[in-house]
């Protein structure tokens, strides 16, 4: 069978015993700090798992993308050297929220293997948790698997419930005891049976695993029982594909040949089973995956990850002996492979392209600039071993390998400090993991049994009833005057925090005296928490309370919301359909909207953006809401927003007759004539390929353009003009200036020859050579430089160093005449003197530039000349 065939025959089964066939949910994980990509089927229902998330259905299927290179579960130095690791793969999943457990998901998964997919019973062995008594009777009492091919794995991996067969997807969150399918290559491949000695060999392979999640993990290792026990179910289809086609490498099915064939044919080599063009073929899939999926190569979090991924392509193309760029062109056999199946491949082709050519080229670059820090580095070696801190510099600034850091010093019968190199890598991993985001414990929230009808599509007031009061996070059973904390009611008209638009603020009364003022509104699971402080009197919990949003707070919120949407459809009708959301920020006084794009805007497609938005705000369209199921929002072209997690009903968002469609849960303007007016204040760059537009809209916007208005007026006044001729005013002071400049100029550099003139005489004899060292106030680098040239000229043979303040800042300029420069280097002495200013300089062994900003070592620094030239003579 063909791994698409696998895939579909999965899907099918399982949608015959009443499972909902669910999408593949983003590589990037919504509202899911604790993981930095999806790494199985099972994250986009875990709220289902812990209970917090109700769906239309109970049993699920999926063919989830993964990816497994950062994290916990990172496979990526493994990739390419083993049959089987993979920084990309497919999981197909079934999956039970509180309705079947253990014994159906045994039973489904021994008819799907040996029923549909016809494999012999004889060659599959089960392992369970050790402890897992009921799993094993399953097993061996109705199933029929023999005690011989059975075997118990407790805690291997040094800590309690660090097991093969303990599964958890975090340090926190849902986890549960699992029992793994094996599948037995046969006795010619070396390799023993799970739990044994040889277990790493490439005879067993597991190719399910059944999750029966019992438990929920907190920060403190302790366990806590589910509310409805759940099961997670993993089939990775790379392995079963190699079962079915009898391969033993994923690497020879049917998903990856065409693949690796691609990859030789751009890299110019044999398809020779080499590691390093299964590197290639494996990475050319998390790469297109991740870049569809909104990833862009950056210096941190996912897309440091992705740029690592992309150089690590790269390097082993190298190695194979490619010249020029190559991995991009790989994308199309990646979309004629898996684009039926995942049609973002298919959309997102061209971008992907793009994204993978600057980043190669970029590499490039920065491999040849790690070639010239490494040659210097190693000319200044003292010693034959090159220091562990300098390959790390190389690997980590400049993407640098090791091993070709080694190469180079094996040339040069040179050593590296592996060792040192080792500490500087445990080092930085242990910065990464303080710093990082994604280690977050999921618990940390404060967790609320309750749902909060929201009522602020249509009012921005209401009535509602405490359900829960909080202080310093944790539960109390009132407010007092003048405490901070959070309140929590059945119903309420405030907007929590979401999709980049903030929560509404206000105020909760009760009675005459009780008001608690809200500065912000947030959710969890189905709650709302309005935090703020209680400004009089005490509430309670069950105490009934009228709200009462900042109207025109959100108003004013709403305006720029609908405005996002509307610029992020002009972005792609003017940029083009690579534009993606990464992220937005929407308040009262602005909107900010960040996107994908690989340079700066230009002005004139600034203002057609500005034209193409406030037409549509011109026709006064109605903003129209429909609730609708994903898969229809889809089919209606809505777009899904960047970060945003949707559930099985989902809000559309409808402006200018479908000139934008999204997926939104926001609030909105009523119609968009409501806007009156939008114009963009800025636009730059936050990220490699991320730029950021800042715009205004309605009353701010006014405000923003009166004030533009006034600083025209005063700039007219200020050139004697008004603002029908404030250009040519303008230009003429310019053009005045240049002419001023140029003339000062002029007068500075024959200050300086007439300087140079008096200095000469000033020069001091050292073995021959005359040395001359003196102090310039008010000359730039430029002149100074111009009387370095005039001044060997006129002295021969000469080593001169000249230095002053200008505008605050010590500049210096080194010279040393041709004759001299196999003796003394102006670059060592500017080096010297530099330092001594508290500064940097460098240049030329013939001419060299430098400064710094402590005025007070000038003089020390002037004083450096002589001794350089006596010392080097």
């Amino acid at each position: 069978m063909k791994s698409a065939e696998i895939r579909e025959a999965f899907l099918r089964f399982f949608e015959e015993q009443g499972h909902t066939r669910v999408a593949s949910s983003s590589l990037i994980p919504g509202n899911d700090p604790t993981l930095l990509f999806t790494n199985a089927g099972m994250n986009q229902f875990k709220d289902c798992f812990l209970g917090q998330e109700k769906r239309a259905y109970t049993r699920a299927v999926s063919s989830q993308k993964c990816v497994r290179a950062g994290g916990k579960h990172n496979d990526l130095e493994n990739v390419g050297y083993t049959a089987r690791h993979h920084t990309f793969f497919e999981m197909l999943g079934n999956f039970s929220f509180g309705d079947y457990f253990k014994r159906d998901a045994i039973t489904y998964a021994w008819t799907f293997l040996t029923g549909v997919l016809n494999l012999p019973k004889e060659k599959l062995w089960v392992t369970v948790y050790a402890s897992d008594d009921e799993a094993y009777d399953i097993w061996t009492r109705e199933i029929g698997v023999p005690a011989e091919r059975m075997v118990r794995i407790g805690d291997n991996k040094g800590a309690p419930y660090a097991s093969d067969n303990f599964w958890t997807m975090g340090d926190t969150g849902p986890c549960g005891p699992c029992t793994e399918i094996f599948y037995d290559h046969g006795a010619d491949i070396w390799g023993g049976p799970p739990g044994s000695p040889e277990e790493d060999g490439d005879r067993y392979i597991e190719i399910w695993n059944n999750v029966f999640m019992q438990f929920n993990r907190t920060a403190d290792g302790v366990l806590h029982p589910l509310p409805a026990p759940s099961v997670d179910t993993g089939m990775g289809l790379e392995r079963v594909s190699a079962v079915l086609q009898h391969v033993n490498s994923n690497y020879e099915i049917d998903l990856f040949q065409s693949l690796l064939a691609a990859a030789a044919n751009a890299i110019g080599c044999s398809n020779d089973n080499q590691a390093s063009l299964k590197v290639v073929a494996d990475h050319i899939r998390s790469c297109g995956f991740l870049i569809a999926d909104g990833v862009l190569p950056s210096n941190e979090g996912r897309g440091y990850v992705l740029r690592r991924i992309i150089r690590r392509a790269c390097r082993h193309g190298n190695k194979l002996g490619v010249k020029g760029s190559f991995f991009y062109q790989i994308v199309a056999a990646l979309v004629a492979e898996m684009g039926e199946a995942f049609p973002e491949l298919k959309n997102q082709q061209a971008h992907i392209e793009r994204v993978l050519k600057a980043e190669e080229e970029q590499f490039a670059k920065t491999l040849e600039q790690g070639l010239k820090i490494l040659e210097q580095d190693l000319a200044e070696l003292k010693g034959t071993i090159v220091p562990g801190d300098v390959v790390f510099k190389l690997y980590d600034t400049y993407g640098f390998p090791m091993d070709l850091t080694g190469d180079i010093a094996r040339e040069r019968n040179l050593t590296l400090d592996e060792a040192g190199f080792e500490r500087e890598m445990d080092a930085q991993r242990e910065r990464a993991r303080s710093a990082s985001s994604f280690g977050m414990d999921y618990n940390s929230l404060v967790k609320v049994d309750v749902a909060t009808q929201f009522t602020g599509y249509k009012a921005t007031a209401g009535e509602g009833k405490v359900v829960a009061l909080y202080k310093d996070g944790i539960a109390v059973e009132q407010l007092s005057e003048g405490e901070d904390g959070v309140v929590i009611l059945d119903q309420t008209p405030f907007y929590a925090e979401s999709g980049g638009q903030i929560g509404d603020s206000g105020y909760l009364t009760a009675g005459g005296d009780v008001r608690f003022d809200v500065s912000d509104t947030t959710k969890t699971g189905g709650a709302f928490l309005h935090h703020g402080v209680q400004v009089s009197g005490s509430l309670k919990v069950g105490t009934s309370v009228s709200t009462e949003v900042a109207a025109e707070v959100r108003q004013a919120t709403s305006l720029n919301h609908s405005a996002t949407h509307l610029l992020h459809s002009a972005l792609r009708q003017v940029l083009g359909d690579h534009v993606q959301q990464k992220g937005s920020l929407v308040d009262s006084q602005r909107l900010r909207f960040d996107f994908s794009h690989f340079e700066a805007i230009k002005p004139d497609q600034i203002k057609a953006l500005e034209d193409i938005v406030n037409a549509e705000v011109r026709k006064n369209t109605a903003v129209e809401t429909e609730e609708t199921d994903i898969e229809t929002a889809k089919k209606k072209g809505a777009m899904a927003l960047f970060g945003e997690k949707y559930g099985d009903s989902v809000r559309v968002l409808s402006m200018g007759g479908g000139f934008s469609v999204e997926l939104c849960g926001g609030i909105h303007a009523n119609r968009t004539g409501d806007i009156a007016l939008f114009k963009i204040v800025s636009e730059s760059g936050v990220a490699a390929g991320v730029r950021r537009i800042e715009a205004v809209t309605g009353a701010v916007a006014l405000e923003y353009l009166n004030a533009a208005e006034e600083q025209l007026k005063e700039a007219a006044n200020l050139v004697k003009g008004n603002r029908d001729n404030v250009l040519d005013k303008l230009s003429a002071v310019l053009e005045r200036n240049r002419l001023l400049e140029k003339q000062l100029e002029q007068l500075q550099a024959k200050a300086a020859s007439a300087a140079g003139d008096d200095l000469s005489g000033s020069a001091v004899d050292v073995k021959g050579v005359k040395v001359l060292a003196a102090r310039l106030d008010g000359q730039d680098g430029k002149a100074l430089l111009a009387l370095v040239d005039q001044l060997k000229n006129k002295l021969g043979r000469a080593v001169i160093l000249l230095g002053g303040v200008h505008e605050d800042k010590v500049v210096l300029v080194a010279g040393v005449t041709k004759d001299l420069t196999g003796q003394l280097k102006a670059g060592d002495l500017m080096k010297q003197a530099a330092a001594a200013v508290g500064g940097k300089g460098g240049g030329r062994p013939d001419m060299a530039q430098g400064g710094g900003v402590d005025a007070a070592g000038l003089e020390a620094a002037l004083a450096l000349a002589v001794p350089f030239a006596e010392q080097g003579i």
